[in-house]
């Protein structure tokens, strides 16, 4: 029998034993244990990891590779004592469409001025917001791999003008695209609802800051569904106080969760959610993972590693 796979994770033991069982079922010839009950720790080659305890990781002597069951790796990279194992990210088939639909969806949320709906609601308010087309609404998305590109299609087709921007130029049918420092100046100038899509990488940390906020439309949106950490929080808030900025959709941060204390939870041009927007998609994830150890196990490779220069 193969050398049992380590799976540590620091999640619900509801889910642990949710991931398990999946495991057990699509991959019967291997042996998933979690990594308190693994005996020789000298024979795991291979970890399945969803936010792992970096110690533990470090405790596998002999790892050859990481498996990650999310998309974000960032956890993992910031980890200097483990840039020597190459690490595997969730690259599932569904992510990009269940992203689009979420971009979709909280866009047309900014668009149709429910944020405002509800404080009227709270108020006792009856009265119509002017109606803008789509036609009419600039939609600029930063970050356009996989997901960016999918959302652009997404938005494109319900009438929206969307922009890209990218580290490089890319050319998208019905997209106008941009790159580089005057390219990011010229969207944030263009957009009236901007959605964050950029990994973490050191060149996108606080990225939306106090001088990028300022370059963006008065009364333009906000939707970060990329990284928490591209958005400096503090000069978020002081561009809604001061109404240059008119709301901002929050689905990652800087630390999860969200901090009870917090003072985004409580303000009113803020929209908090718990970093739902593209889950993984437990059964099609453990199918990859299963993929991905069946051609490591048969050709003795690992899979498409991230490269850590670039952070994905």
């Amino acid at each position: 029998m193969a050398a049992p796979i380590a799976f540590v994770a620091n999640i619900d033991r509801e889910e642990v034993e949710s991931w398990l069982q999946l495991f057990s079922q699509i991959m019967p010839s291997e042996r998933v244990v979690e990594f308190a009950k693994i005996g020789d720790k000298a024979a795991v080659e291979v970890a399945i990891v969803a936010n792992p305890n970096p110690s533990e990781l470090l405790a596998l002597p002999n790892l050859k590779w990481i498996q990650s069951l999310w998309a974000g790796v960032e956890g993992i990279l910031k980890e200097k004592s483990l840039d020597t194992i190459p690490l595997v990210r969730m690259t599932d088939p569904n992510l990009a469409a269940t992203m689009a639909e979420a971009v979709l969806a909280w866009t047309l949320y900014l668009h149709r001025d429910m944020p405002k709906y509800a404080e009227q609601q709270k108020a006792r308010l009856w009265k119509q917001q002017v109606f803008v087309r789509a036609e009419e609404r600039s939609v600029g998305i930063l970050g356009l791999g996989k997901l960016g590109l999918r959302a652009s299609e997404i938005l494109t087709k319900a009438n929206f003008k969307v922009a890209g921007w990218s580290r490089t130029l890319k050319k998208i049918k019905g997209v106008q695209t941009y790159a580089g420092d005057t390219g990011l100046k010229t969207i944030l100038q263009q957009a009236d609802i901007l959605v964050n899509l950029l990994p973490h990488t050191p060149a996108t940390w606080n990225l939306l800051n106090e001088e990028t906020f300022a370059l963006m439309k008065p009364g333009a949106g906000l939707i970060n569904f990329g990284r928490g950490a591209t958005v400096e929080p503090v000069s978020l808030m002081a561009a809604l106080d001061r109404g240059h900025l008119k709301h901002a959709v929050l689905d990652v941060f800087k630390k999860e969760p969200l901090p009870e204390d917090n003072p985004l939870w409580a303000h009113p041009k803020v929209t908090v959610l718990p970093h739902i927007s593209a889950p993984t998609d437990p059964k099609t994830a453990s199918s990859l993972v299963a993929t991905n150890i069946e051609f490591y196990r048969k050709k003795g490779l690992i899979p498409d590693v991230v490269d850590r220069t670039v952070g994905y």
